[in-house]
């Protein structure tokens, strides 16, 4: 049974023939193979053209700047799954990239959403006017600020200062730049305390003025920590502390339910 509207079934991302592997219109092993690095052809993959020297500099970046950041949640699920199957390296992966969400890693995608429409809200009135439009309407719905506020960075990010430095540097940072800047401005006034831009809101920002898809921007932290959990997982399988993981978790976690008479822990 076809579900949803599907008037044209097909594909521009790649082919193949015995001899010839296609890659967006593009040979992959004379083209491709040994000519570009691994940015290029995500950006390629992505948006179907190689990125300008800026573009490919700026994703990088955002990859570099997200990939590891100690025993988040998805590294210790990761980690902990390689413990109990350490037969199952794609299962552990998966289960560090299944934890990625709206609080860990996912808030680059709604940071990058909230600015896009501020952006369009500003067309008319002004990008700050319309940020602080937008943090007003927020903060009436109680709904968190996607990107701002971290437990650790109280006094700012340092990755937030280094992005926003090498979009000024390579000529991207725009309009969702001066978003997000405008949003932090507002925010003493608006919510009533100084939160401050995480590197998820950073990474919204200069993708988005780079030119990289709003759709796609999820997908860019999924990458990064990709690469940070296989490493977590090599490390794992040589020095284990998955298992040391879940018994400092029981121990951190009173029991306050019911008891069976004369139980003692």
């Amino acid at each position: 049974m076809k579900i949803g509207r599907q008037e044209q079934p097909r594909s521009a991302i790649s082919t193949s023939n015995a001899d010839v592997i296609v890659v967006r219109g593009r040979d992959l092993c004379r083209e491709l193979v040994g000519k570009i690095s691994f940015t290029e052809h995500v950006w390629l993959l992505i948006t179907g053209a190689l990125p300008s020297a800026a573009q490919r500099q700026i994703l990088d970046a955002t990859l570099v700047a997200i990939a590891e950041h100690g025993l988040v949640p998805s590294v210790v699920a990761s980690r902990m799954t390689l413990a109990a199957a350490p037969e199952a390296l794609q299962g552990a992966v998966a289960a560090g990239i299944l934890g990625c969400g709206s609080v860990i890693l996912g808030a680059a995608s709604e940071a990058a959403k909230l600015f896009s429409e501020i952006v369009a809200r500003g067309a008319a009135g002004g990008i700050d006017s319309a940020a602080r439009s937008a943090l007003a309407d927020l903060r009436a719905a109680r709904q968190a600020v996607p990107g701002y506020g971290h437990p650790l960075h109280k006094g700012g990010d340092p990755r937030v200062a280094r992005l926003l430095e090498l979009a000024t540097e390579w000529h991207v940072a725009g309009q969702h730049v001066a978003c997000a800047r405008a949003i932090e401005k507002w925010m003493p006034e608006v919510v009533g305390k100084p939160l401050l831009m995480n590197v998820s809101a950073a990474i919204g920002a200069v993708l988005l003025d780079c030119g990289y898809p709003l759709l796609a921007v999820k997908g860019v932290p999924i990458l990064a920590r990709t690469a940070s959990l296989v490493a977590n997982l090599l490390e794992e399988q040589q020095r284990p502390i998955g298992f040391a993981l879940a018994y400092g978790g029981s121990q951190a976690i009173d029991y306050d339910g019911e008891l069976p008479p004369g139980f003692s822990g």
